[in-house]
């Protein structure tokens, strides 16, 4: 649904306003397009939806801190995606029990592939094994990856060392590999 900037501004004053049918209009406009941003950092489609929910909620409750210079959409995006680290760092310590858990059959596994071996990979398969990534890597894997954050960056946002990061991200980076390896083989 291609809206025109002057009806755009309409429904967010009417949001700013508390208006509940504006509210449907921005939640309606940008469901489609930010849950599956969610489901890039969730474990499942029920985790996605519920940062998905969080982020309109904090949607509705900051837009009036947009001001309308640059995209709305942009400004949407950046909120949704802040829900989902805020996520990631609530529930940090149980994610950390988990990857404890994963980390010595991780580690075992790490080799170098030609691309071409991934011909017939469709992005849901690429989805599914970011997916199937433990919290903490698939969130480097997500801000390095998807988003372009450097490690740095990285580092400041999840409370981590650079070093961290980047192990985590060559760790998700070999795990992906790993998954796609397997379905291929399937």
């Amino acid at each position: 649904m291609k809206l025109e900037q002057e009806e755009l501004d309409s429904i967010i004053r009417g949001c700013k306003n508390r208006d509940r049918q504006s509210q449907q209009k921005v939640y309606e406009m940008f469901y489609g397009k930010m849950l599956p941003l969610c489901n890039r950092y969730a474990k499942n489609a029920d985790e996605a939806k519920d940062i998905l929910q969080n982020g309109f909620i904090k949607v509705f409750e900051k837009i009036d801190k947009y001001d309308f210079t640059g995209s709305f959409g942009g400004w949407v995006r950046r909120l949704i995606v802040n829900t989902a680290i805020d996520h990631y760092r609530k529930h940090k310590k149980e994610f950390l029990i988990e990857d404890q858990a994963r980390i010595e059959d991780e580690d075992k596994w790490y080799e170098d592939e030609p691309a071409s071996k991934y011909e017939g990979i469709g992005y849901e398969d690429i989805q599914e094994a970011i997916r199937q990534l433990s919290p903490a890597y698939r969130m480097v894997f997500n801000l390095y990856i998807l988003e372009g954050h450097s490690h740095q960056e990285i580092a400041d946002i999840l409370g981590v060392s650079v070093g961290t990061s980047k192990s985590n991200l060559a760790k998700a980076k070999a795990n992906v590999k790993k998954i796609l390896t397997k379905k291929l083989k399937k």
